[in-house]
């Protein structure tokens, strides 16, 4: 039989602020609020999120979309840093950017917040990330969770996942099924490692070099290695629903996340077709040949383990393929013909 304490054990007590839980919902408030669309109904705080679906109404066959992911490893270089207004970037772009691929519209977003001990003003330097992300896919931060782990994480460790919703009318949905040879491929310039492959890269550039994360390199055009590190996945929401709204026919798309070009691409060829990638037909950052010589590997790997350079990739005729190049560049985007499609297995092969 377990001894009775001399005093009552609060739940603070036993490492759950209560009272710092309050300050943390708080202190997010206006950030969260700064997301809304019009569709959601109610405030922060509730045991649900509401948003309304009336506007599906117009739709032939409204289809739900949804997707889930993290940050990674990268939350360690975070926190090494002492940086946490950009991991919130890279959360929602992980999400919101799988979920485009099929042409659906991010309408909203659920985020959870695993920290070993709760810290509001560090929790609202997260926030602040998660809704930026928001706001610049034009989705909602209609929900959330922040959960105290003492005893199980370290205190000043945290997690992050999140989780988005969109939608698609059925007949306007991209599947790559309409794929033939003799397509395009386009590729849309990331902005660096994004949120993938950081187990690496913390081993052969950050284990042991701690002390020069925070230095300017002439390698990196004045930039620390810190920063080009951290630097936030981008965002290609606006400009892709811009251009499928503009009524450029789009065949498939990619999000270029952990597996590379490699293992990407191919998940939206159809099982008669390859993508022949051209590599060098695009400026690859930096960074990565810092990794690669760092961790002396072959191109091979390279292109399986990160995205070199291309966060988004798309493929259209042809004969669409230079007014779409030409809507993503007006929007912003650092476009790239990469390859072409050609007869074959559903892979990407090199040329």
């Amino acid at each position: 039989m377990a001894d009775t304490p001399d005093k009552p054990i609060s739940y603070r007590d036993a490492g759950v602020d209560i009272n710092e839980g309050a300050r943390a919902v708080e202190g997010i408030r206006e950030a969260v609020r700064s997301t809304y669309r019009p569709e959601v109904i109610g405030d922060i705080g509730g045991f649900g999120g509401m948003f309304s679906a009336a506007a599906f109404k117009d739709m032939e066959e409204p289809i739900m979309v949804s997707g889930t992911d993290g940050v990674g490893t990268k939350l360690k270089l975070a926190q090494l840093l002492g940086k946490h207004d950009t991991v919130g970037i890279d959360l929602v772009a992980m999400c919101v950017n799988d979920i485009l691929v099929t042409g659906a519209e991010p309408l909203f977003f659920l985020d959870y917040i695993a920290v070993g001990k709760l810290d509001a003003a560090l929790t609202a330097q997260i926030v602040a990330g998660i809704a930026e992300g928001c706001r610049q896919s034009g989705c909602s931060l209609i929900g959330g969770e922040m959960a105290e782990h003492p005893g199980v994480m370290d205190p000043d460790d945290y997690d992050l996942s999140g989780f988005c919703v969109g939608v698609v009318d059925r007949p306007k949905a991209i599947d790559g099924s309409t794929i033939t040879p003799g397509d395009v491929v386009l590729g849309l310039a990331s902005s660096g490692a994004h949120s993938n492959g950081f187990s690496l890269i913390r081993r052969v550039l950050v284990d042991g070099h701690e002390a020069e994360m925070t230095l300017p390199r002439v390698d990196l055009g004045g930039r620390t290695l810190g920063d080009a590190l951290l630097e936030p996945t981008r965002l290609y929401v606006r400009s892709i629903l811009a251009l499928l709204r503009s009524g450029v026919k789009v065949k498939g798309m990619a999000h270029i996340t952990g597996g590379g070009i490699t293992e990407n691409l191919n998940r939206t060829l159809p099982e008669t077709c390859d993508a022949r990638v051209v590599r060098g037909s695009w400026k690859t950052p930096q960074v990565f040949g810092l990794i690669q010589d760092a961790a002396s590997l072959s191109d091979d790997e390279m292109y399986r383990t990160f995205n070199m350079g291309v966060g988004f990739a798309l493929v259209l005729d042809s004969r669409d393929a230079p007014a779409a190049a030409a809507a993503l560049l007006a929007a912003g985007e650092v476009v790239s013909e990469i390859g072409e499609i050609v007869g074959g297995k559903g892979e990407v092969v090199y040329g």
